[in-house]
């Protein structure tokens, strides 16, 4: 398309030039009274097609919704979007530019508007989370920023226990960084990814989908960067009086089991254990703020926005670097390779490839005893050698073993 004009509204003025294929299909849509919207969600470009059901306003209230997070451009064209159905009228095209599958594309199609727009959101932020595993942390968190500095707290919890309204109040105060997905950089930066807030309506109903322009919520600063990490802790509220909020520090192995869950494609970095070790140090701590009513927030996590104390590593890495290779004898136990292992205060903490174990009490000595693989009787010796010779501990470490085995952090031979 030549000329100076940028607006995607229907003009006859407009001089168009057919030389590529994309001006042809995108004045297909803007002669049929469509519009695509072109977003960048951390760093990926995605173009958003609409099905004929989609009226010029809902449109444009996505548009608006989605205003912080728009793109340059579209990256390619997505196909025509669904015929609308009795049961489904309402539909969408989606395209990318894929750094890991060459391109993508994705229907959607729902039985209202607003269902729609939810799906889209949720679509959107998963993909983009795809496409970046491995390259940040990304925290299932709402994140806000200092106005002045750029320090980013990042808030984590669980869908549905208070992130979008932790941000709406705080982002009044603060920068609004994003709702869903705190992306953090190896330097440390963040991504931000100022999403429409899903807001919730009613039981059962989508959550309608709010741009953080029509909440007045403040723009997020330059170079944003990861000052601290909370997990948010919501309690009902006492009938009797009012709660004032408490923020508390957690031990390092709490906050690694706490924050891991809620951690996007962490099994996909480089030492996911030792990364997330380094990251908890270089913010001095993982803390938990425990509240009732998100009025109290800014004021409770003032502290958080300045500069921490650097924790002093109080981990080691555990990581076998040539593990054992090749057949287990019949009987014999093995540890199995993990993605990662650290040391915390006595306990162990191996990652597998789906969930982390806690490893204690003998646990650990079990664990460092079977980098080779070895019978029974003789790890009963070790773990003794290490722990001690009390009068049941041969059951106590045939019962552990078990434990482990169960917990695919052992394997045995034969089985």
């Amino acid at each position: 398309m030549s000329g100076e004009d940028n607006n995607h509204g229907v003009d006859s003025q407009l001089d168009w030039d057919f030389s590529s294929g994309w001006d042809a299909r995108l004045f297909e849509d803007l002669r049929g009274g469509g519009e695509l919207l072109s977003v960048d969600v951390l760093g990926t470009q995605f173009a958003i097609r609409w099905g004929r059901s989609v009226t010029l306003e809902q449109q444009q209230s996505m548009r608006s919704a989605w205003s912080r997070c728009a793109g340059a451009g579209a990256p390619m064209i997505p196909p025509l979007a669904k015929e609308p159905t009795e049961s489904l009228p309402y539909s969408a095209s989606v395209s990318y530019l894929s750094q890991t599958y060459d391109g993508g594309t994705f229907p959607l199609q729902a039985a209202s508007f607003e269902e729609l727009a939810e799906n889209l959101t949720s679509r959107l932020t998963v993909a983009a989370i795809l496409e970046n595993a491995g390259e940040f942390m990304m925290l299932h968190a709402c994140g806000v920023a200092s106005p002045e500095t750029g320090a980013v707290v990042a808030l984590v919890a669980k869908s549905g226990t208070g992130k979008t309204t932790a941000a709406s109040v705080l982002a009044g105060t603060y920068g609004y960084v994003t709702d869903e997905t705190v992306a953090i950089g190896p330097d440390g930066s963040v991504v931000p990814y100022p999403k429409p807030l899903s807001v919730k309506q009613g039981p059962g109903a989508p959550k309608r989908q709010v741009g953080p322009d029509e909440l007045g919520l403040l723009p997020v600063p330059a170079k944003p960067f990861i000052q601290s990490i909370v997990l948010l802790n919501r309690v009902a509220p006492d009938q009797e009086a009012h709660q004032e909020p408490t923020l508390h520090q957690l031990p390092l192995a709490d906050g690694l089991l706490a924050l891991i869950p809620d951690s996007s494609s962490q099994a996909e970095i480089d030492e996911p254990l030792q990364s997330l070790c380094r990251l908890i140090d270089r913010v001095g701590g993982v803390w938990q703020v425990t509240y009732s009513e998100a009025g109290d927030l800014p004021a409770a996590l003032a502290p958080l926005f300045r500069k921490q104390r650097r924790s002093k590593p109080v981990w080691e890495t555990r990581t076998p670097e040539e593990p054992e290779s090749g057949a287990i004898p019949d009987g014999w136990i093995r540890r199995v390779e993990p993605k990662d292992a650290v040391a915390v205060d006595g306990d162990l903490l191996v990652m597998l490839e789906a969930e982390i174990v806690r490893l204690s009490g003998i646990g650990p000595a079990i664990w460092e005893a079977t980098a080779s693989a070895v019978p029974l009787d003789r790890l009963t010796e070790q773990i003794g050698d290490v722990h001690g010779r009390p009068e049941d501990y041969r059951a106590a470490v045939a019962a552990a073993t078990g434990q482990l085995i169960a917990k695919s952090v052992l394997e045995q031979g034969g089985e």
